[in-house]
């Protein structure tokens, strides 16, 4: 049975369509639910050309086991990246501030107010390597939510408010030189000197339409407005 990405013109995402995973699109309804059924909200970020994209779909979201815990669990959203760069950017921001490292696939737990909480990259279906396998991953972060949560609503808040730092640190610093933007396309300025962090914030108004925080004012202005456009959409 084909799941909610099989109607996607996303090649990445069609190649996640029959997944046992309940997986869903950014969209707004996907968002509210999150919402209405207090889960947290598993992110997964990748491309069709990602090597261990494939390798973490193939051990993990093609397993009924792991995926029967994402899907009571977790409200599940596949991205890709090269149709939404601008979360891409956004999260993958998250992950380096949580690691020290970035790469996809990209996996974020987010609150259903869309801060992050916990990330990483690939995990293994079982412990490896020295990395923990998904499964363990997933009871953590489960374990976390039902017993931990202000604890975890706390380490959400302070990972955001450093994100939103740096993207005002950013513009007021002028970093951001952007020869063209176009959040209709929703693609990152060509220019923009923090491209491959957090050049792009949520418009707060809409959850699928977002804006260069570099472009859409000068970078005195950006800088006494971004706080404003975080957390990303309720």
């Amino acid at each position: 049975m084909k799941n909610a990405l099989a109607d996607s013109t996303s090649p990445y995402l069609l190649q996640h369509a029959e997944n046992p995973v309940h997986w869903k699109p950014w969209t707004p309804a996907a968002l509210e639910r999150a919402h209405r059924e207090d889960r947290p909200i598993f992110l997964s970020v990748g491309y069709s050309a990602c090597h261990w994209c494939h390798v973490m779909a193939h051990e993990s979201f093609e397993n009924d086991s792991i995926a029967a815990i994402l899907n009571e669990h977790f409200v599940n959203i596949k991205v890709d990246r090269e149709e939404r760069p601008d979360l891409d950017a956004v999260y993958m921001s998250a992950v380096q501030l949580l690691t020290g490292r970035g790469g996809w696939p990209m996996s974020v737990f987010l609150t259903p107010s869309l801060e992050p909480f916990f990330a990483g990259t690939y995990w293994p279906p079982e412990q490896r390597g020295g990395m923990p396998g998904f499964p363990q991953v997933l009871h953590a972060v489960i374990d976390a939510w039902r017993n931990r949560r202000e604890q975890v609503t706390k380490q959400a808040g302070e990972i955001t408010a450093t994100l939103s730092q740096s993207l005002v640190a950013a513009a007021a610093e002028g970093a951001c030189q952007p020869t063209s933007c176009s959040s209709r396309r929703r693609t990152r300025s060509a220019g923009c000197s923090i491209a491959t962090t957090v050049a792009l914030v949520p418009h707060r108004n809409s959850p699928t339409r977002w804006t260069c925080g570099c472009c859409s004012a000068r970078p005195n202005e950006a800088a006494a407005s971004m706080t404003s456009k975080w957390p990303p959409i309720r």
